[in-house]
């Protein structure tokens, strides 16, 4: 189980493919695409979010794994699901027990290799009420000047580090780290830009949690994540509320020190919003949700440049020569989806235990 050439693929539509066959081998219910119904793949081809159902589809206890929110982190979270896929332990589940798999929550971001949704959204910040006023984000609008600049060069990215240097001096790294990661909403061309609006994909997957999971009285949740934690380990970002039986569920699946009082990068975890998770809370009404948001590490707090890099790329790539693009884009996929083998390998081990985790403690909850 740990070829990751099995289980990884090396575009979106690979990805896709290798998805729809696992599921299909495995038994799965019922498979459905969401076909974006305005945007296309780099090569013409159609995007979708795929989803299948394994198990009892009416069961009072599912399990919900989603890939792909951000669309270059989509790659591991689709060789996660592929794998589990791939081992059996679908025709091993309990009467009352399904999993239902979201694949490729944002397609466009997937084929087109880049953190954001299609309007330049980041989809981990958007799914929260957009009737109401949108949080602010005071440090953000500090920032912005030096955060995506005109060129990418060395003395850009220097202003942007002396920048980033001076704000820690005055308010300490765990605020920078906040600022930069919690979201905003003011600038669309911007990093970790929440939108205005409810994306298509965020419309989706609330028809999806209604359509799929309406049965359910209780919820499990893995949202595959790709960037926070050392390399190549799972690192946990657990959403419940501390003290909360839910919480103490996920702790169960898992364990005490992974899930409870995790420090990403070693601060203060920002205070995001918007997140999938939320949105999923929400959707689900009174009925328990518990479970993580599950990075695997890759550059630590140098993954921050590429995220930038990427935005960059969205604003001013098409100025470049094709292959200077295409090298700049390597460095971004790199960043999120590194090649060597162990760390794709580590993915697949760790993403097979912890789903398999996650399915016995809903089971038993």
């Amino acid at each position: 189980m740990t070829n990751f050439t099995h289980f990884f693929a090396s575009s979106y539509a690979g990805a896709r493919d290798r998805f729809r066959r696992a599921a299909q081998a495995a038994g799965a219910l019922s498979p459905r695409a969401h076909v974006h119904p305005e945007q296309r793949g780099p090569d013409g081809g159609e995007l979708a979010i795929d989803v299948v159902h394994l198990g009892n589809p009416q069961g009072p206890r599912q399990l919900l794994v989603i890939s792909g929110t951000h669309g270059q982190e989509g790659y591991a979270g689709s060789a996660a699901q592929v794998a589990w896929l791939a081992s059996g332990d679908a025709a091993l589940l309990p009467t009352d027990t399904g999993v239902l798999f979201v694949h490729g929550l944002n397609p466009y971001g997937f084929a087109h290799g880049t953190r954001t949704t299609e309007r330049n959204v980041d989809l981990n910040r958007n799914f929260l009420d957009h009737t109401l006023p949108h949080p602010a984000n005071a440090g953000y609008e500090e920032l912005r000047p030096y955060l995506v600049p005109d060129e990418w060069n060395d003395a850009q990215i220097e202003a942007n580090d002396r920048a980033e240097a001076g704000f820690v001096e005055r308010y300490g790294r765990d605020w920078l780290f906040d600022t930069l990661a919690r979201g905003q909403y003011t600038d669309p061309d911007g990093l970790f830009f929440g939108g205005t609006q409810r994306e298509w994909s965020h419309r989706t997957l609330e028809n999806i949690v209604r359509d799929h999971l309406g049965p359910a009285r209780k919820v499990g949740l893995i949202d595959w994540h790709t960037g926070i934690g050392e390399r190549g380990q799972p690192f946990f970002l657990c959403f419940n509320d501390d003290g909360s039986n839910e919480q103490a569920q996920a702790a169960r699946w898992w364990g005490t020190e992974r899930v409870i009082g995790t420090r990403p990068h070693g601060m203060t975890r920002p205070r995001y919003q918007g997140l999938v998770f939320h949105g999923v809370q929400r959707f689900l009404g009174d009925r328990p949700l518990a479970g993580a948001v599950i990075e695997f590490g890759t550059r630590g707090t140098a993954t921050g440049r590429a995220l930038r890099l990427d935005q960059w790329l969205r604003r001013h790539g098409y100025t470049l020569e094709p292959d200077a693009r295409a090298q700049l884009q390597a460095d971004v996929l790199d960043a999120l989806n590194p090649v060597d083998q162990h760390w794709r390998g580590s993915v697949i081990r760790h993403g097979l235990e912890l789903t398999r985790q996650a399915v016995q403690g809903v089971a038993a909850w």
